[in-house]
């Protein structure tokens, strides 16, 4: 009886289940999070899901080498948990793993469509008066004085762009591919309009930066093809984006610490001339910790305990959060995604890629512990898969199918 409940057949639907139960939840809890509403049981939520993504993976076909792997990767998350005391990379690498067999567009449709309405719901009781503002007057600290930016809800503009740009890269792989020029003008004007009202200037690059090479792909379809495009990728992120970190939390520590990063002036000047215009979020590395925990001589092979504060740069999150080494992972890991993007001629999740990793240098919003705002791990779960399984591995399932 066991063994017929057992099956291939009905462990991989359990499986899928038991990951889309995990994702609904993830989702869920993000939205109250996104909202103005409290929610103190967080960390027993996300030991839920954890739960639930880890009993996924166990009922997964595996082979030997991908056992050894996914045991590697769960011991990582668990060092690093004992070290840190932060479980998100154990969640993120059993959440990778359990994704491994999904529908990937179903999930990012189902994605896209529950934070769609969430969404909408959010603004909606807004400006009902039920929770949450329509708009805040506050003076930004941005050397324009009080301004008058709308949240709609969302508690902060650059929320509400940020779950907009969330959309629009959803919406982009679901339906980039064939939609028409109409869909692609109606996308360009709501978020044109979104980003007026917010004046969030680090998001309304982005989104323009996107939307651009977006069309580009849509109406020269055959660049999906040209590998060269995909190794440059690779050179931006994560290598540039690494590199640009480093300078800014070096040449932070140099400034507020006196601790030497370099003599040359001229990268020291240029990017402190930045400073005024990304809103100090340099300085945020120094002073938006207790520890000062962003600047460089700050950063930990693996982030000790007590390194929980919040600054705006996603990138050097990453280092203060995690450490140097589960970092280093991270930028490999996109490195394969990108592989496997070009392997699969597949320009879209690449554009996605470059546009997130270009927006976390200045932008945190996807360095969290809510996996429900990272959408775009369910793109990597199925293609880190595909590549372990299918091509480093070339599991006994993939000989099999070839055989027949």
């Amino acid at each position: 009886m066991l063994a017929k409940l057992l099956t291939d057949e009905n462990r991989k639907k359990s499986a899928n289940l038991l990951f889309y139960i995990a994702l609904t939840i993830e989702l869920l809890i993000m939205l109250v999070e996104k909202s103005e509403l409290s929610f103190p049981y967080e960390s027993y939520v996300f030991r839920l899901t954890f739960l639930l993504t880890f009993l996924a993976v166990a009922l997964m076909k595996h082979d030997k080498k991908e056992l050894v792997l996914i045991a590697a990767a769960l011991a990582f998350g668990v060092l690093c948990y004992r070290i840190s005391g932060k479980n998100d990379i154990l969640r993120i690498f059993t959440f990778l793993a359990a994704a491994r067999d999904i529908d990937l567009k179903r999930a990012m449709k189902y994605s896209f469509y529950f934070c769609l309405s969430g969404y909408i719901v959010i603004a909606l009781l807004s400006v009902i008066g039920v929770l949450g503002n329509v708009a805040l007057v506050a003076d930004y600290g941005r050397s324009v004085g009080v301004e008058t930016r709308y949240v709609y809800g969302f508690g902060h503009p650059n929320t509400l762009l940020g779950c907009v740009y969330s959309l629009v890269l959803m919406w982009l792989f679901i339906y980039g591919e064939k939609a028409s020029a109409l869909l692609y003008g109606s996308l360009i004007v709501v978020s044109g309009i979104v980003a007026v009202i917010t004046k969030s200037r680090t998001g309304i690059a982005m989104l323009a930066f996107t939307l651009v090479l977006a069309v580009v792909i849509r109406v020269f379809p055959s660049l999906s093809k040209v590998k060269v495009l995909y190794i440059l990728e690779m050179l931006v992120t994560p290598f540039l984006c690494i590199l640009l970190t480093v300078i800014a939390a070096g040449c932070t520590m140099q400034k507020y610490t006196g601790v030497h990063f370099t003599d040359i002036g001229f990268i020291i000047k240029k990017f402190w001339r930045l400073e005024k215009r990304l809103n100090y979020r340099m300085s945020n590395l120094y002073y938006g910790v207790p520890d000062h925990g962003g600047i460089l001589s700050n950063w930990k092979l693996i982030a000790g305990r007590g390194a929980d504060g919040y600054f705006d740069m996603g990138w050097a999150r990453l280092f203060y959060w995690y450490g140097i080494i589960p970092t280093v992972v991270i930028a490999v890991l996109i490195i394969v995604l990108l592989y496997v993007c070009m392997i699969k001629k597949d320009a879209r999740s690449a554009l996605i890629v470059l546009s997130l990793s270009l927006y976390t240098i200045i932008e945190a919003t996807f360095v969290t512990r809510y996996l429900g705002r990272d959408f775009f791990l369910l793109i990597a779960g199925v293609y880190l898969g595909y590549f372990f399984r299918d091509i480093l591995f070339k599991s006994d399932d993939m000989k099999d199918k070839a055989n027949v």
